[in-house]
């Protein structure tokens, strides 16, 4: 039997193939292996199958803001699903298709259904896109359809809906260069599948397609360069895949180092500052209360909106460049003050004393709950919450939610008073969360042979995202007095400031001491052998954005932890196998 679903198209296009379907959103960066399509995210359920030369439908992306970059690498590696189909509305993937087809010529039909629909879809393991058309049964004999060509975008549709400026028409006409011309047509384009009607100025930017995920990734950057695209407003640049200054020092192979320095030099060329960091909101320069800007690194959208109040849309890899070179952004999502509310409360009840742990756990179930709703998280107002955790939280709330911000009743800044917190509460769905769904994620996390005492330890990761200068000082604190075990490794990563202030304050130098590896530029999520080392086996971390992706990217097993069982892993060469102590009365039998 056929069914036909009625979909709206994003990206047109026609294709026919097998599908390959998940109810779970999927990541593409650190999920999916830009050269082979293979999944690799050890905690999806389509773990180890390819998404190359299939439909698939999932409800959305989620995750890093780089999978935009995946999935143009793919499409240009010829491994790209046939189609992708959401149920919900998504912006990475859709962008990365977008640019593949503006820049390269290449392209795949992306459609969204509804979410009824959708569930429908997943039945069968066949289907074939006519434009608008979706029809899918349980094998290709199902149905012969004569494919026909589909409609071609033209610059005139686009803009039909979308009012814009004097300055906006002539960066279409190519008046401010050919760069800022390319950009313009994507922001319109982006603007005609968004269904946004107005562009809005913005005042910072912050490029998270500095990471090189690819050829793709480099061309495209180099080309907007060699147009002589300049940036219009202040930005800065995420972490990249190398340490600049010492990446050949370390060993790093020059297939990765020569390109991911040039991928840096040609946005260096194009105004954006080297700050190389994917922690901006510790840089001086952070965005105020109000402020209109564009970031991408899924992270730091997070904190931006959720701790700053700054306004900004999760945004993908590539539009980020495009905004900047404009000065311009889509007026949708988080620049507009409604779309800003609590759309469902996450309860949490404390029941004896935490550690810090608890922010990274309760991020990420939190963000696993909400989905792409934007929660207010209530139950925590007694805590004295501080700037760490809530990066901490914000870090794994952003690796399993596609919402670009959160609300902590009391804590985070629009939510702190009374009639705010009500105003959130209004008309929202209430779940919960208790400290019995935390220890289930922490042995999820950890995976322990419980008839052991502890696990081997050989490389302990800290600084994903990057160590605030606080976090340089706890770290301090912890090894100081004590001795590394010769047979670990560890390494933490920052960024270039916190580095020379620490430095200059002498913390530096006793990290150093106790054997520690202080790396700035890059982060925990680009790094490889030899900076891992080839032997290192199972890795600790205190960053639960790490300890899902990990794996995956490292093929290691991957602990998670307190940032005192990190520093105790790294002298004793072991993490013990039993939960934090606020944990510890649940035990593994009884979840």
């Amino acid at each position: 039997m056929v069914e036909q679903v009625q979909a709206r198209e994003l990206i047109p296009g026609n294709t026919e193939g097998n599908l390959l379907s998940s109810d779970v959103p999927l990541s593409f960066w650190g999920g999916v292996d830009p050269e082979t399509g293979i999944v690799i995210d050890s905690h999806h359920p389509l773990v180890g199958q390819s998404v190359a030369g299939k439909i698939l439908a999932i409800p959305s992306g989620r995750g890093s803001c780089t999978g935009s970059g995946v999935i143009l690498q793919l499409i240009l590696n010829d491994c790209a699903p046939l189609a992708l189909i959401f149920g919900r509305e998504e912006m990475i993937l859709t962008i990365g298709v977008l640019v593949a087809q503006e820049m390269f010529g290449k392209s795949i039909p992306v459609l969204n259904v509804p979410m009824a629909s959708f569930d429908s879809l997943r039945r069968n393991s066949w289907a074939q896109i006519k434009n608008s058309t979706i029809h899918c049964g349980l094998n290709a004999d199902d149905k012969d359809l004569k494919m026909e060509s589909c409609s071609n975008y033209t610059a005139e549709s686009a803009q039909s809906s979308l009012q814009l400026t004097h300055f906006d028409k002539e960066l279409l006409d190519g008046i401010h260069g050919k760069a800022a011309q390319i950009a313009m047509r994507v922001i319109v384009r982006t603007a005609q599948i968004q269904n946004v009607t107005s562009l809005i100025d913005i005042t910072n930017g912050h490029i998270d397609c500095c990471i090189y995920t690819g050829p793709a990734t480099l061309e495209f950057a180099q080309r907007l360069c060699d147009l002589g695209g300049k940036f219009r407003i202040s930005t800065s640049l995420n972490s990249i895949s190398v340490d600049q200054r010492l990446w050949r020092s370390q060993g790093v192979d020059p297939a990765l180092g020569v390109p991911s320095e040039e991928l840096a030099r040609a946005y260096l060329e194009m105004g954006a500052r080297p700050t190389f960091t994917c922690a901006p909101y510790l840089l001086e320069e952070a965005p105020k209360l109000g402020e209109h800007i564009t970031w991408a690194e899924s992270n730091a959208v997070v904190f931006a909106n959720s701790v700053l109040g700054a306004r900004t849309i999760k945004c993908p890899d590539y539009l980020d460049v495009m905004c900047a070179l404009t000065g311009r952004a889509l007026n949708t999502g988080c620049h507009i003050s409604e779309n800003r509310k609590a759309k469902v409360e996450i309860r949490f009840e404390l029941a004896n004393e935490v550690d810090d742990t608890l922010f990274p756990l309760l991020g990420y179930l939190v963000g696993d709950t909400a989905a792409d709703r934007i929660p207010i998280v209530t139950g925590l107002e007694k805590l004295q919450v501080t700037i760490e955790d809530l990066k901490a939280f914000g870090a794994a709330f952003a690796t399993t939610s596609s919402s670009p911000m959160f609300h902590m009743a009391g804590i985070t800044i629009e939510a702190r008073r009374p009639e705010e917190i009500q105003a959130h509460l209004r008309d929202t769905s209430r779940m919960t969360i208790d400290p019995s769904d935390l220890a289930k994620q922490w042995y999820r996390f950890n995976n322990v042979d419980e008839s052991n005492k502890s696990t081997k330890i050989d490389l302990i990761s800290l600084g994903n995202p990057h160590f605030s200068y606080e976090e340089i000082i706890k770290a301090v604190k912890l090894c100081s007095g004590r001795t590394k075990n010769e047979k670990t490794t560890i390494v933490i990563t920052c960024n270039r400031d916190t580095y020379s202030r620490a430095a200059k304050d002498g913390y530096i130098s006793i990290l150093e001491d106790f054997g520690a590896l202080i790396i700035t530029d890059t982060c925990w999520c680009m790094i490889q052998e030899p900076v891992i080392p080839i032997d290192a086996r199972r890795i600790i971390t205190n960053s639960a954005k790490y300890a899902h992706y990990g794996k995956g990217l490292t093929g290691r097993q991957v602990r998670f932890g307190g940032l005192a069982q990190c520093v105790e892993a790294a002298c004793s060469g072991e993490a013990d196998n039993k939960p934090p102590r606020w944990l510890i009365g649940i035990e593994k039998s009884d979840i």
